[in-house]
């Protein structure tokens, strides 16, 4: 339909040497299905990569596109799902097949320390790629799970339906995010 766009599964964007994974649902359709870069070119990306560089997570310029520069620090973006769902709604399989690769980001992050799960699926995701029950980390925004030396954080996921309905605000996000810096600067 879209011969020029990147129309594959979304690498994730970011180092193996980053404390900090952020888990995303999958991407968007002209967004990273697009671009080819999770959360670029739609605009959860803006309200994501703006709290990142006010965080000291991102530095330099998001414009939407995988060249503008924008590089993460100590951070890096995956999704629960690679590919573009049909309507935007990943099936049960599409999850449990994509955990694979969730479970394979994880374990390549030797000096993983910080997960931010934006959304329901994504913090399920990754709940079950630890190997823990979810009974035991129910989903919450602003909650703080334990997972052996990892720390879950829940968030609202960053979709626009989400901010123009009021579910999630930007006070509401960066909240998430000023945890999450206040808690890695104690742990050096």
């Amino acid at each position: 339909m879209f011969p020029d766009w990147h129309n594959a599964p979304v690498p994730s964007f970011g180092g193996n040497s980053a404390r900090l994974l952020i888990v995303g649902l999958a991407p968007g359709l002209r967004g990273a299905n697009r671009t080819g870069r999770p959360f670029t070119g739609d605009w959860a990306g803006d309200l994501l990569y703006e709290t990142l560089i006010d965080f000291g997570f991102a530095a330099g310029v998001y414009d939407e596109r995988p060249d503008d520069g924008l590089r993460l620090i100590d951070c890096t973006i995956t999704n629960a799902v690679r590919c573009v769902p049909p309507q935007n709604k990943p099936t049960p399989a599409e999850i449990t097949t994509c955990r694979t690769f969730l479970e394979g980001t994880i374990a390549s992050m030797p000096q993983l320390r910080a997960i931010v799960a934006l959304g329901r699926i994504a913090h399920e995701s990754v709940v079950r790629a630890l190997g823990s029950k979810l009974s035991a980390m129910p989903f919450s925004h602003g909650a703080r799970h334990q997972a052996g030396s990892l720390a879950l954080y829940d968030s609202y996921h960053c979709s626009r339906y989400n901010t123009n309905t009021g579910v999630l605000t930007t006070e509401m996000f960066r909240a998430v995010f000023a945890a999450v810096k206040s808690d890695l600067a104690q742990k050096g």
